[in-house]
């Protein structure tokens, strides 16, 4: 397989949940589509990356800039939600990581021609792991589906577009 789609943090808490936004729910129909697609064809690998935090969130940095607890780890918030733990058993990978980008997703991509980003945050968490993958693979292609990804605000989702688009990534459906 020469391409795989990263689906980051589609849990409960940032759909439905704390953290959760309309902008999540309403791109989750396109988002599916899409996966329902790429499983029926076999045209991409999956990975899921699950946003991990233990009970002491709140002294962390990252707890002390955006004190809402969530994604603790085993908790209803943490697990990915219903429509997506469907696409699980068709995965490469499920991911738990600790921080905005995945430490773990460089040497999972590695084999890959072409990486896409999908799911939520589109300005913290999707943008904090395009741009990783981009620095330790600059000639990779790095895109995003921008109708399958739900920012903390439409605002905030259209410029963390454009900082993807100015580092040479593939903004498709913006």
């Amino acid at each position: 397989m020469d391409k795989a789609i990263i689906v980051i943090d589609m849990q409960n808490d940032f759909v439905y949940g704390v953290l959760g936004t309309d902008q999540a729910r309403e791109m989750l129909p396109r988002l599916i589509d899409k996966l329902e697609k790429v499983v029926k064809e076999k045209s991409a690998d999956l990975i899921f990356t699950q946003d991990t935090h233990k009970e002491d969130y709140l002294t962390t940095q990252e707890g002390k800039n955006l004190p809402v607890v969530h994604c603790i780890k085993n908790s209803e918030g943490w697990e990915l939600i219903s429509d997506m733990k469907r696409f699980t058993p068709f995965a490469k990978a499920v991911i738990e990581k600790k921080t905005f980008g995945s430490t773990r997703l460089p040497s999972l991509i590695k084999p890959y021609k072409e990486v896409e980003f999908v799911g939520v945050c589109t300005d913290i968490c999707i943008i904090s792991n395009a741009l990783l993958v981009k620095a330790f693979y600059p000639e990779l292609v790095v895109s995003v589906d921008a109708e399958c990804c739900a920012g903390t605000t439409p605002e905030n989702h259209a410029i963390a577009l454009t900082a993807m688009k100015n580092c040479q990534c593939v903004i498709y459906n913006a």
